[in-house]
């Protein structure tokens, strides 16, 4: 894993850590997020003037941080984050990417997206109000999506002097009901987003935390590992013959690894055909590589001439995905139009375009309570729920906890060409 990891270092310099942020209206995201990137400086100069010229045009007597994420017209005048806000930046130890996520009931889905590829989940709770709903609702979806690490951070905490036994009671408070969820790694930090305290900068003012910054940790937090690297898996998503004499009898299949640890010379399976061979190169736009793992995109050539295609999935014969029509799910419905009972949908999983039909739906979570409601079938809008469906052609996939990327798909209104739900394959 070592090899891999500085492999890994060498072809993309620098780690890339992609995180959520969630949390109840006016628990500070936005505050959070700019002051990760006012502290950390990581806003150029421009950004920084018009930052200072919104904030004198609203009448507020210092920066507003939250107006940095906040770049639609519609959440500037409500001052309220309505859609997913992703922002880059990097300090010499990271790159990252944000995904700053809505914390109305009603935008439940918007989370579902941002989080779905992230590497940990920063939930936000308001120091004066502790764990509310929401809290539970984004914990929730945060162990459904399979987030490894969450980070808590408890804000506000310069309205309560910094109080370490509210602080405590919170944190007693979040582990009573995230002992029944399944989270891996979970971190607590008190922090003050309007003020900087342990955010990027130790605090001054609550000397009795030992504990690092937010920032220290989304530095440093382990994430190597958080990638599967044993079962290999390569979704074919294009054939490339390029039509050129230098390479006429090159071809290639192009995609990205999805799971596993590809080398050169390795016997290889291509399904559904159950044919093998052995990897001749693993090629890029620069240069031609001893091995691939995740999430790196490649093109492979095998040694014999296969009948190949987009959709079909290259994995080590002694490692094989399930393979079925048969599937259960669960998952989060993203729209308007309430799941067709008996239903029939496009599904997009890896690279594989199948149809299916809705079998059953087994039960709804209420995700306030996280109690399951086997009676009612109907699902709606931002609703989770375990559902079967059976396909009309085999899927090869993994369960979400193996693969996040096997483990996943879509499914698609086959009239509007609207992507309707997430599901994660139990």
């Amino acid at each position: 894993m070592d090899k891999i990891s500085d492999k890994h270092n060498g072809y993309l310099d620098m780690e890339l850590l992609r995180f959520t942020t969630a949390g109840s209206v006016d628990d500070g995201k936005s505050t959070l997020i700019g002051r990760l990137l006012y502290d950390s400086k990581a806003i150029f100069e421009d950004q920084l003037e018009a930052l200072e010229k919104a904030s004198i045009n609203r009448g507020e007597e210092q920066i507003n941080l939250s107006l940095l994420t906040d770049g639609l017209r519609a959440e500037r005048e409500q001052g309220i984050t309505i859609d997913v806000a992703y922002r880059y930046f990097a300090t010499p130890k990271r790159k990252f990417i944000i995904a700053d996520t809505p914390g109305h009931i009603q935008y439940t889905r918007n989370m579902v997206t941002g989080a779905s590829t992230a590497n940990a989940a920063v939930i936000l709770v308001d120091a004066r109000n502790g764990v509310v709903e929401q809290t539970i609702r984004h914990c929730f979806i945060a162990s459904l999506l399979q987030i490894p690490h969450i980070i808590v951070c408890v804000n506000k905490m310069d309205l309560l002097e910094y109080s370490e036994t509210e602080f405590e009671k919170i944190q007693r408070d979040f582990n009573r009901f995230s002992d029944k969820l399944d989270i891996k790694d979970i971190r607590f930090v008190p922090i003050s987003a309007l003020k900087g305290d342990n955010v990027v900068d130790r605090s001054i003012n609550m000397p009795w935390y030992q504990g690092p910054t937010l920032m220290f940790l989304l530095e440093n937090i382990h994430i190597s590992n958080d990638q599967n690297y044993i079962d290999m898996r390569f979704p074919v998503q294009f054939v490339i013959r390029p039509n050129r004499d230098e390479y006429h009898d090159y071809r290639g299949y192009a995609g990205r690894v999805a799971g596993g640890v590809i080398r050169r010379g390795e016997k290889i399976m291509v399904l559904p055909s159950g044919f093998t061979s052995a990897v001749k190169s693993i090629d890029t736009m620069k240069e031609s590589l001893d091995m691939a793992f995740p999430p790196q995109s490649v093109t492979l050539t095998l040694e014999d001439d296969i009948d190949i295609s987009r959709g079909d999935m290259i994995i080590c014969p002694d490692n094989l995905p399930v393979t079925g029509q048969d599937i259960t799910l669960m998952i989060c419905w993203l729209n308007e139009k309430p799941m067709r009972p008996a239903g029939k949908y496009s599904v997009k999983h890896t690279s594989r375009d199948v149809k299916c039909i809705i079998k059953e739906v087994n039960f709804k979570i209420n995700i306030n309570t996280l109690d399951k409601n086997y009676a009612d079938k109907s699902i709606g809008l931002n609703e989770i729920a375990e559902i079967s469906i059976r396909t009309t052609q085999p899927l090869f996939y993994d369960s979400y906890r193996k693969n996040r990327i096997t483990g996943s798909l879509v499914l698609i209104d086959e009239g509007t060409n609207e992507t309707v739900c997430a599901g994660m394959i139990i």
